[in-house]
């Protein structure tokens, strides 16, 4: 029996109670380009459009989908490089309900392939620099293809149509991100509406983002710190600067000219914009936070680069899945050599920390984060079987080990997958890393394992560093190693590499099974 004055599915007003409750992204988008119509919206290198003009380019945009038969719930598969149509795509589907599939143009052709094959999109937009490989894909799909170049110019121009009110369902779809393929074939993380305008949130009570703050979109569009933080960058009223990848010349002029709120930096770029803002003496405007996941990096590095953007570094542990969250809201002040990594967690989600069983680890002990939340994505494209598993219990097991401390605080131990088991004990390799990259000298290091007769096997680190006598750095390290670790953690063996030589993700991760690829074929 219903309680008077309660609400009923049969009531007629539900409906639009409910609609009257929910704002999707592209209307919070709408809702800017109202409020400030005159202020720039995106802006690259040779183009500048207010929030008037993106509106009117974007809901062009969205007749054109319609017209070529993009429903609700359809994917668009789209390969390019960072650029401002990349963006207005991503806001027309949000208007129509069309989930955009963002591919990565650096895989090779078989695993394009198979990213394509999976979300059976029905229609491909490629930019110029990509269109023989565009053409292909869409003639072996059978799908309808476009070009973003002057041909996408001209369509969107097109005399349109009436279109429908925008779509309503914040928990549909809006883009699908591919994971890390290099264990097994890529999976296709499908991202809500509801999840951006959560992440979006986050930006703004965690990270103190504000609409003044703009955002230098250089990462790949295909990666979430490039998309992801556009998209919410446009709906909380700020300007997306469109750089064509590390473009330091544009980066550089950016930082020197706009307000910041969060400038991703990883480690294969912090380098390269610290000799860049010194040869042109440029001084950042401000600029909210630096960087990205501490861990990755050398502690005199995270010093050296937030001190000359007087900028606090950001310690961020976030995924694909999940966003920012579980644990990106603390920061190391400019300027600062850290003694600890430790990492805060985020508002808006849940974190457990369980054993292979299940159950919840003490404080102190290592366990595997699971994350509930409304960040959270909807589940991997196609693939149910994953599904049942990483999401048993109505928590994401993320597949990450941390502990936890007394003061509420999490350290990351490593990925679960990652660990070494020599002689029945658990080496978790970011540990090490960290002792390696205490030290000035060392560039950047990455700790493997390999095999061993006596113990199974054993780690091994791999390093860069630009000194001359790196047999001397290597007994220093051991020696450090021996003072800060176990002795079953001590690395059997340091191999020196050359920096650009270390390979890496398109986010600047070192792929740690190319490196043991490598390794293996050195030492046979």
């Amino acid at each position: 029996m219903e309680r008077p004055g309660t609400l009923t599915e049969s009531d007629d007003n539900l409906a639009a109670i409910r609609a009257a409750g929910r704002l999707t992204v592209y209307e919070l988008f709408a809702e800017q380009a109202l409020r400030q119509p005159g202020k720039t919206a995106l802006k690259d290198k040779a183009r500048s459009f207010s929030y008037r003009t993106t509106r009117r380019r974007v809901d062009a945009l969205a007749s054109r989908l319609e017209s070529a038969g993009i429903r609700p719930g359809d994917r668009i598969a789209v390969l390019s490089e960072n650029r401002i149509e990349y963006i207005e795509l991503h806001l027309a589907a949000a208007r129509i309900g069309a989930i955009v599939a963002c591919q990565n143009w650096r895989l090779r052709k078989a695993e394009l392939e198979h990213c394509v094959g999976l979300v059976t999109p029905g229609l491909l937009l490629y930019s110029p620099r990509f269109a023989e490989t565009g053409t292909a894909l869409a003639e072996q799909f059978g799908i309808a293809a476009r070009s973003l170049g002057e041909d996408y110019e001209a369509w969107i121009e097109e005399p349109a149509g009436a279109l429908p009110p925008p779509a309503q369902d914040t928990e549909a779809g809006l883009l699908i991100l591919y994971t890390s393929g290099t264990t097994g074939p890529a999976k296709a993380a499908l991202i809500s509406q509801r999840a951006i305008i959560a992440r979006m949130t986050l930006l703004q009570t965690d990270l103190d983002v504000e609409p003044e703050d703009g955002f230098l979109a250089w990462s790949p569009m295909f990666h979430m710190g490039g998309t992801e933080h556009s998209i919410s960058t446009l709906a909380m009223g700020g300007t997306v600067y469109v750089a064509d990848g590390f473009d330091i010349d544009f980066i550089v002029e950016t930082i020197g000219t706009a307000r910041l709120g969060w400038l991703i930096l990883v480690p294969a770029t912090i380098e390269r914009l610290l000799e860049a803002l010194d040869a042109t003496g440029t001084e950042p405007v401000g600029i909210k936070r630096v960087g990205a996941m501490a861990d990755l990096l050398p502690k005199a590095q995270i010093a050296a680069v937030s001190q000359r953007l007087r900028s606090p570094f950001l310690n961020t542990f976030g995924a694909t899945e999940t966003g920012i969250a579980p644990a990106s809201r603390g920061v190391i002040a400019p300027g600062v050599v850290p003694t600890s990594l430790s990492k805060s967690l985020n508002s808006l989600c849940a974190l457990r920390l369980v054993d292979a069983e299940g159950q919840d680890v003490a404080d102190g002990s290592p366990g595997e984060a699971m994350v509930k939340g409304p960040t959270l994505f909807s589940g991997y494209w196609n693939n149910p079987e994953t599904n049942a598993r990483d999401f048993a219990g109505g928590w994401f097991r993320m597949g990450d080990l941390f502990t936890r401390n007394e003061d509420g605080t999490v350290d990351f131990v490593g990925r679960a997958k990652y660990l070494i088991k020599s002689g029945g004990e658990n080496i978790y390799p970011a540990e090490i890393e960290g002792v390696l990259l205490s030290d000035a000298r060392v560039r950047d290091a990455i700790v493997v394992s390999a095999p061993d007769e006596k113990w199974g096997e054993v780690p091994v680190a791999v390093l860069a560093s630009d000194v001359a006598d790196t047999d001397e750095l290597a007994r220093e390290l051991i020696s450090r190693c021996r003072e800060e670790l176990a002795g079953y953690k001590v690395p059997k063996a340091l191999h020196f590499i050359d920096f650009d030589e270390l390979p890496r993700s398109s986010s600047g991760k070192i792929v740690r099974e190319d490196v043991e690829r490598w390794l293996a074929a050195r030492v046979s």
